[in-house]
C-alpha cells in the first residue's frame, strides 16, 4: 500500500554571540522533503541500489551539483545508517523522495545539519522505527559533531546543548562509514552495512523562550565559507580574560532574549565576542566594521549582531525597521565588493516535524 509524507527541518544559527559551540536558534527556512513509498512504482527506483530516487526542485540550492545517488547524497546516506543499525538494508520498493532545499550551502545557516536532521528523520519514517526525537537526536550527532545546529534543527526554538562526555566502552573505535564528511572510513574497523548504535543521550540540551516580538535579520553573501576553514583561523588557546568575556555575557544573554519588553540595551552588549568573531575577519570582508559599527545607538529596533554560525552570514536580531538594518548591512558590505541578499526570518519553534498525507 502507497504511503506520503512531508519531514520539513529548518535552517539554523548557532554560535549566537558570545555562545560559541553553545548556543543554536532555529529559523523559519525549511529544508523539504516529500516522500512517496509506492511498491508499484518499483520501476522507478530499480536503476538504484537502495531502491531510491530523489529530485530537487529547480530553486533548490546547489540544484544543480548536488548527488542524485542514495548512497552519495547526505540526506539518504544519513537515512541507510539509521535504517542499517535496525538490520534494514536498503529503502522500502518504490521510494520516490523529491526535496526543496532554500537554505544556502556553506553559508553559516546550517545547512549541513538540516540535511543530517532530515536524513535520520527519513531514516525514522521509512523504517517505521518510532524513535523519539531524543533518540533521533543521538543518531544525528553520531554524524554531525556539533551539538548547537543539529539541537536547533531537531528540537527547534533557542537552545543551549552541550556533549556529554562518553565512556570508554562508548569510545571503543568504530567506523560509521559517513561520520563527519568523510566519503569513506577513516581508520578502524569498517562496518559497513552493520554501523554500530549510538550511545544513548550524547548530547544534553535545554531550550529558552525566545521571545517571539524578535525576529531575525540574515544578511547572506554570495560566497561560501567552510566551517573546516573557518576553525582553521581559531587559536588553539584563549586568555582567562577573553573566556571569561565570553561566559559572562553568555550568562545574561540566554536570559536577556526571553525578556519582555526586549531590552537592546542589555541584548547589544551581551552579544560581543572574543572566542571566534574576531578571528574570522580575515574571511569575510567587512565583519570588523559591520559588527561595530551597526548598533542600536544608529539603527532603532536592533536588538544585536552576530556572526551566524562559522559565516559569512550576519544574523541580526531586530524587534523593528527590518529592511533598513539590512540595507545598511548590505550597503557595508558592498563597500569590500561583496554582494548580498537578505531574509526576515521568525524562530522556528517545533522543530523538525513529519506530516502525513
Amino acid at each position: 500500500m502507497a504511503r506520503s509524507f512531508v519531514i520539513k527541518v529548518p535552517a539554523s544559527s548557532a554560535n549566537i554571540g558570545p555562545g560559541y559551540d553553545v548556543l543554536g536558534v532555529a529559523l523559519s527556512l525549511n529544508l523539504e522533503l516529500e516522500v512517496t513509498i509506492d511498491p508499484s512504482r518499483d520501476s522507478e527506483t530499480n536503476s538504484d541500489s537502495n531502491n531510491c530516487r530523489i529530485t530537487y526542485s529547480e530553486d533548490s540550492e546547489g540544484f544543480s551539483t548536488v548527488p542524485l545517488a542514495s548512497d552519495s547524497n547526505l540526506i539518504t546516506r544519513t537515512a541507510l545508517y539509521v535504517l542499517r543499525c535496525s538490520n534494514v538494508r536498503r529503502f522500502p520498493s518504490g521510494t520516490l523522495i523529491h526535496i526543496r532545499n532554500p537554505i544556502p550551502l556553506g553559508r553559516g545557516l546550517g545547512s549541513s545539519g538540516a540535511a543530517v536532521v532530515a536524513g535520520v528523520m527519513l531514516g525514522n519514517e521509512v523504517g517505521q522505527l518510532a524513535l523519539s526525537k531524543q533518540r533521533m537526536l543521538d543518531f544525528c550527532l553520531m554524524i554531525e559533531r556539533h551539538p548547537d545546529n543539529i539541537t536547533a534543527a531537531m528540537m527547534g526554538s533557542f537552545c543551549g546543548s552541550f556533549l556529554r562526555d562518553l565512556t570508554p566502552q562508548e569510545l571503543e573505535r568504530r567506523e560509521i562509514p559517513l561520520a563527519e564528511v568523510l566519503p569513506e572510513p577513516s581508520g578502524g574497523e569498517d562496518t559497513g552495512l552493520m554501523p554500530p548504535l549510538p550511545p544513548i543521550n550524547i548530547g544534553q540540551h535545554v531550550k529558552y523562550n525566545w521571545n517571539p516580538k524578535i525576529k531575525c535579520i540574515a544578511i547572506i553573501p554570495q560566497f561560501e565559507l567552510s566551517t573546516a576553514d573557518s576553525r582553521s583561523v581559531l587559536p588553539k588557546a584563549y586568555t582567562t580574560q577573553d573566556l571569561v568575556f565570553n561566559l559572562q555575557r553568555l550568562a545574561v544573554l540566554t536570559n536577556a532574549l526571553t525578556l519582555d519588553p526586549p531590552d537592546a540595551n542589555l541584548i547589544y552588549p551581551a552579544m560581543q565576542d572574543r572566542v571566534h568573531q574576531p578571528y574570522r575577519k580575515i574571511l569575510i570582508p567587512g565583519l570588523t566594521d559591520i559588527l561595530q559599527s551597526v548598533t542600536p545607538a544608529t539603527h532603532k529596533g536592533l536588538m544585536g549582531i552576530c556572526l551566524s554560525g562559522a559565516g559569512p552570514t550576519i544574523l541580526a536580531p531586530a524587534t523593528e525597521n527590518f529592511e533598513d538594518i539590512a540595507q545598511e548591512i548590505i550597503n557595508r558590505f558592498a563597500k569590500h565588493n561583496v554582494q548580498c541578499d537578505w531574509k526576515l526570518l521568525d524562530v522556528a519553534q517545533d522543530g523538525a516535524t513529519v506530516e502525513q498525507l
